[in-house]
């Protein structure tokens, strides 16, 4: 008979762990750091099975055991090379063969299905010979897309998923690339000139009541690039003589800014003599136009110049433009952050993008974020300023963010910092990588879904033959209500603030200690419950071995136990068949050994309880793998990734 684990035990377990944890005074299997990567430097390792799968945690979107044998067969230099030439995942090549092969009607569910296909990695639903492995292409674009946010949650962009996925696929093209380069694509973007209202943006016109709306060129500089206040070089706020922070930017700039994007609209205006910013807008036929970067409307028809106006305020028609507009003002700026009158839109905007992206602020701000989304909350100020200076010296370079992402993978903090400082260092895992982690790591697979007819046609959907896929429960995931999600989801973030701000001070000590924890700002009372509900779904109810329902359509994700098996028991279970070789497996694996003494013998003296009797018509080694899965993934120790 099937012997349920109430909601108690493991909340119970969570509370016990965390008050051992408290207690203890330094990690109690902490190797000496001088003797550990055995004088040859961290880049060379790595070496041990736990170094291997903590530094796939950090630069994947969770490890599996063969992932670390592969990184112990090559060292970390060997696989990032791997990383660097790997083809990228891109969202539109699913989409589009979703649309012609399968005929379905492409919608935001389709889409997270592609970022899915991204993130977990693995074979190709439309040819299963191919098969992705650009994971740290993969996590980088999920980081910059938590910088540079766009959102379904607009409901424009809800209703056209083709265009919020190429917006997407911009952020993984180049996350390997330059960052001027990225700000340029992200700019003229469809997908974001939607968000932020750059889209159809005009030159002023007092007239009628015209002016520049201001969003994106508060948000290029407030959250992609330089943020609030002057910086350091490693990222510690710059005090005046004061002792006070200094802005890095007025209103006025902003509104300059503004001005400076104006002209611009998608690619298929009409620009044939009529008024191009009046009838245009998203096609509502094949959301084409979405696939297209904006293009300029900046040129007066002499023949028409009553109905073929210029868009673009270039400080020319006073007093509506802004003459000479004043940009971002520090030392060496280009002619001092003024841009002068009689420019084009695009070099105007060319212009702009440089006086950001020149700006002293960008190489801490956005190397400490980055640092921040794959290793620790808290980044020393050495290091941030070891990756900025990185970011700095490949300012020319088409492979900055590559030399980036590998200066924060081996730097010594990165990988030594849970040693170093062992109360400070780490980050909250955020709810959906978690997710990806149990199910790369347990080999995850769409299951039960069942072959329909797309609607208006006779093709059949072949979910039930497209283990690939990754529907049903993975459409799912930013559910908050029901038990079925963790509150977060590719591109879905409520505000252009993302789910989470990176300054985020969680209420108590770490707001005494002066700790970020910008994943705690997700991480609410109800949210904890919600999703604790969702990975007991994930973990005990959910596994490829079960029977599919007649009634289940579209299937879910489930996980592949039978995998553990020879690690869950060989006998008949109980005392007498211990679990030890499934925790320490599980230790490696999900928590890169740094499972504590006191959280190992708890797991395995619960564990030694389930037997044969728990079979339930299936094998009794499943119950065992089940809920240490489900209690290692509520657990603070697995959830502050160290």
């Amino acid at each position: 008979m099937r012997k349920l684990l109430p909601k108690w035990v493991a909340f119970g377990v969570g509370v016990s762990l965390a008050a051992a944890a408290s207690a203890q005074t330094g990690p109690s299997h902490a190797p000496d750091i001088m003797f550990h990567d055995g004088f040859e430097g961290v880049a060379a390792g790595p070496f041990s099975d736990a170094d291997a799968a903590r530094f796939l945690a950090q630069a994947t979107f969770g490890p599996t055991d063969a992932d670390i044998h592969h990184l112990r067969a090559i060292g970390y230099q060997a696989w990032l090379a791997e990383q660097f030439a790997a083809t990228p995942t891109l969202e539109m090549s699913y989409l589009n063969w979703i649309g012609t092969t399968l005929h379905e009607q492409i919608g935001q569910n389709n889409r997270q299905e592609a970022w899915f296909l991204g993130a977990l990695g693995g074979p190709d639903p439309q040819n299963n010979n191919i098969v992705h492995t650009d994971q740290l292409r993969q996590r980088m674009a999920f980081a910059l897309s938590e910088i540079m946010v766009v959102s379904d949650q607009n409901t424009t962009l809800n209703g056209f998923a083709p265009g919020v996925a190429y917006y997407y696929d911009i952020l993984a093209s180049n996350a390997f690339g330059n960052y001027r380069t990225l700000l340029e694509q992200v700019t003229k973007s469809p997908a974001m000139g939607v968000y932020l209202n750059m889209m159809g943006n005009q030159r002023a016109n007092a007239a009628l009541n015209i002016h520049p709306d201001e969003n994106y060129a508060r948000e290029i500089n407030q959250l992609f690039s330089i943020g609030l206040v002057m910086l350091n070089p490693d990222g510690t706020v710059k005090l005046s003589g004061s002792g006070q922070p200094i802005p890095t930017y007025t209103q006025s700039t902003v509104s300059a800014f503004a001005h400076v994007f104006t002209g611009w609209n998608w690619a298929d205006c009409d620009a044939n003599g009529s008024d191009n910013f009046n009838g245009c807008g998203p096609d509502y036929t094949t959301g084409a136009n979405f696939l297209t970067p904006m293009v300029a409307f900046d040129t007066t028809n002499p023949l028409y110049p009553a109905i073929s106006p210029s868009y673009h305020d270039n400080g020319t028609r006073l007093p509506d433009d802004i003459s000479n507009k004043q940009l971002l003002s520090y030392p060496g700026a280009a002619s001092g952050g003024v841009l002068a009158n009689g420019g084009t839109a695009q070099s105007d905007l060319s212009f702009a993008l440089d006086n950001v992206y020149n700006h002293p602020n960008v190489a801490p701000f956005i190397s400490k974020q980055l640092i921040q989304r794959l290793v620790t909350s808290n980044p020393s100020p050495a290091y941030v300023q070891r990756v900025a200076t990185v970011f700095n010296n490949n300012r020319q370079s088409q492979n900055q963010l590559q030399s980036v992402a590998q200066a924060i993978l081996l730097d010594p903090e990165s990988r030594n910092g849970q040693w170093q400082s062992p109360d400070t260092f780490g980050k909250l895992r955020e709810p959906l990588l978690r997710l990806t982690h149990l199910w790369r790591a347990m080999g995850a697979r769409h299951a039960c879904g069942q072959n329909l007819p797309a609607s208006g046609t006779t093709a059949a959907i072949n979910y039930a033959n497209q283990p690939y896929r990754y529907g049903g429960n993975a459409w799912n995931t930013a559910d908050t209500q029901y038990g079925s999600g963790v509150a977060q989801a590719s591109l879905d973030a409520l505000t252009v603030f993302n789910f989470f701000k990176p300054s985020f001070l969680p209420p108590g000590e770490m707001v005494t200690r002066g700790l970020l924890g910008p994943e705690f700002q997700i991480n609410t009372d109800s949210i904890i419950s919600n999703s604790s509900n969702a990975f007991e779904n994930y973990a005990l109810n959910s596994d490829i071995a079960d029977a599919c329902g007649s009634t289940d359509q579209f299937g879910d994700v489930k996980i592949n136990s039978a995998q553990d098996f020879a690690l869950a028991g060989s006998g008949s279970g109980g005392a007498a068949d211990p679990s030890d070789r499934l925790v320490d497996a599980y230790s490696t694996r999900f928590m890169s050994g740094q499972m504590s003494p006191f959280m190992r013998q708890t797991l395995i003296s619960y564990l030694n309880v389930i037997d044969s009797t728990w079979a339930n018509g299936g094998d009794w080694r499943q119950e065992r793998i089940k809920r240490a899965l489900y209690l290692i993934h509520t657990s603070p120790e697995y959830v502050i990734q160290k």
